[in-house]
């Protein structure tokens, strides 16, 4: 079963997901950077949901440029969940490869289908 990690510091959203996503795959949580990314390194989860404003010493796009730049898992699917909806933010994400980027409050329905279109 494919593995996903929902980083979010807000556990209403990680709620929301996991709820949202049911059986279809195993769930992974993280509330900050640090934490998500020694995840990434120990879990190599299929898809990776990470919010960009998060507490502690990485933010989101921190997390993005390591697990991307990190050869053993530049693979993992990282689709970046944040309220900030700038142009500037979409290309910074996009920039650091990022593979898809939904802002809040996005559409748990439209998160969802990607997802499963991931891990199919």
């Amino acid at each position: 079963m494919a593995q996903v990690l929902i980083v979010d510091d807000q556990s209403d959203i990680r709620r929301l997901l996991k709820i949202s996503l049911g059986k279809a795959c195993e769930i992974l949580e993280s509330e900050d950077g640090m934490s998500a990314l020694e995840m990434i390194r120990h879990h190599r989860p299929k898809v990776v949901l990470l919010d960009i404003m998060m507490p502690g010493e990485l933010n989101g796009l921190q997390v993005l440029q390591a697990a991307k730049a990190d050869p053993h898992t530049r693979d993992v699917v990282i689709g970046i969940m944040s309220a900030r909806g700038e142009s500037t933010d979409f290309e910074a994400a996009d920039a650091l490869g990022a593979d898809a980027y939904f802002v809040k409050p996005f559409s748990p329905i439209q998160v969802v289908s990607w997802v499963r279109e991931q891990i199919e």
